[in-house]
């Protein structure tokens, strides 16, 4: 009998006699635990749980997620159980800036992403022959204010027909209306630089430079209808010296960016990643894919 690695997922009400009760079923289901996180939010009174196990028994994966209902209707649970090794289908969208996207489809492709890239949506035609090259189907959707709704009911058919759960925003510049942003709640993860609301607009990275900004950084995040300010998954920040050019600061600047989104997307996936009102909580990597997030 081969071992499935599963991980299960938990929020609710923080009580006595969650962990307890969640390890006892596992072990009566003949369930090994490798690995587990929890957080008791002391502000907000929620409680978060993700456990990774191993089924050494003879139930099914689906007699045991079957059988969890009890316990999580005893404590309220939201919960989900994921199978280790299903790889998550991902959209990426992308405009002019494809620095994001070749990281991504790199990391993807050196399977230190492991997902399933289904398509690549843009509101251009520059990097078309990039995606066709890595055998993933393209997508034109031209975007102007005149034609916004169709534009988006022409993403949606995408998204239905590829059976994405997930849309990157790997430098997409294109505003999402706030009914999709609803109706993706949790499932569109966006990058930016980390000035804002400093500077907006156009040129950021010279902004900052001709203000001597000594950190560049990087925010990624779930996309809400407030622009920019959604959840925050994880960021990060390289530092500059008077000595280094405007150029260097877009130079730096979407490399930091890379990094952050492709440590973000790799957090969703392995389903570390719970929001928590108007913030993230982030699980630590678990054994196992800890080599492959801290690549680049």
């Amino acid at each position: 009998m081969s071992l499935k690695n599963l991980v299960l997922t938990v929020s609710c009400k923080s009580t006595r006699g969650i962990v307890a009760a969640i390890s006892s079923y596992l072990a009566t289901k003949g369930c090994n635990i490798v690995d587990s996180s929890q957080f008791d939010d002391l502000e907000t009174g929620r409680f978060f749980m993700r456990i990774s196990f191993v089924n050494e028994g003879e139930a099914s994966e689906s007699e045991i997620a079957g059988g969890f209902a009890g316990v999580a209707k005893s404590f309220q649970m939201d919960y989900d159980f994921h199978r280790g090794d299903k790889r998550t289908k991902v959209l990426l969208m992308v405009s002019r800036f494809g620095h994001c996207l070749n990281d991504l489809l790199y990391r993807w492709k050196i399977g230190a992403l492991p997902i399933d890239i289904v398509g690549v949506v843009s509101n251009h035609f520059e990097y078309q022959k990039v995606v066709v090259n890595h055998d993933i189907p393209f997508h034109h959707i031209k975007v102007t204010k005149e034609n916004k709704p169709k534009a988006e009911a022409q993403l949606m058919d995408v998204v239905e027909q590829t059976g994405a759960e997930l849309i990157v925003l790997a430098r997409y510049m294109q505003v999402l209306s706030d009914a999709l942003c609803k109706k993706m709640s949790g499932k569109i993860i966006n990058i930016h630089h980390s000035f804002l609301p400093s500077f907006k607009g156009a040129n950021p990275y010279k902004q900052a430079y001709e203000r001597g900004v000594k950190l560049i950084g990087a925010t990624a995040h779930y996309v809400t209808a407030d622009l920019d300010e959604g959840p925050i998954i994880e960021q990060d920040i390289a530092r500059i010296t008077h000595a280094q050019s405007a150029e260097d600061y877009v130079s730096i600047g979407r490399d930091v960016e890379s990094q952050v989104l492709a440590r973000a997307v790799h957090a969703h996936i392995h389903h570390r990643c719970f929001i928590n009102g108007n913030r993230v909580v982030v699980f630590p990597p678990s054994p196992g894919s800890y080599a492959s997030e801290r690549m680049g």
